[in-house]
């Protein structure tokens, strides 16, 4: 509900003020030096498959998110800043895979560590009675193409490989 809140909020000044400014909802954007904290499921993943595994599923595993990288997404957010026909807007920024987060466990795993073991845990063990969790997260980048050309390059499996190299950099 904040979310919606805010993009109200700078619609009404860039009508009002003539301000510029632009919402940019970022869907799932990765890349080196991301924590697997607060819910980033590909450096938790490849963390917890660099350490030996388990990799830890929550729920089902057949919830699906698509996922881009950093390198994609900040270039992005530059020319949206410096496009006058972004006032107001709300543009989606991410990638266009659509994968479960069960292939993405296999894909880590095939990736990072085949050894490493994939854990399913139920979604009330690992948050809690009366969870939910979106089942698809898809984002319509029509906006984001058609203002600024914006077309993620990088595939899934190289953000997996960036942010597994910056991992054993870290370790180092």
């Amino acid at each position: 509900m904040s979310k919606a809140v805010d993009e109200f909020l700078l619609k009404a000044y860039v009508l009002q003020k003539g301000l510029p400014g632009v919402v940019a909802r970022l869907f799932n954007t990765v890349g080196p030096r991301q924590v697997g904290h607060y819910g980033m499921v590909v450096p938790r993943f490849v963390g917890q498959a660099l350490r030996g595994g388990p990799i830890t599923v929550y729920g089902s595993g057949r919830q699906s998110r698509c996922f881009a990288h950093v390198a994609d997404v900040v270039p992005a957010l530059r020319l949206l800043a410096h496009t006058p026909k972004a006032d107001g807007l709300v543009v989606n920024l991410g990638g266009q895979r659509s994968v479960t987060i069960q292939e993405l466990a296999e894909l880590v795993q095939a990736r990072i560590n085949p050894a490493a073991p994939i854990k399913a845990v139920p979604y009330e063990e690992a948050y809690g009675e009366g969870f939910e969790d979106m089942q698809e997260r898809m984002p319509g980048i029509e906006r984001a193409r058609d203002l600024i050309g914006f077309n993620p390059i990088r595939s899934l499996e190289q953000i997996i490989d960036d942010v597994a190299a910056d991992m054993r950099r870290e370790d180092r």
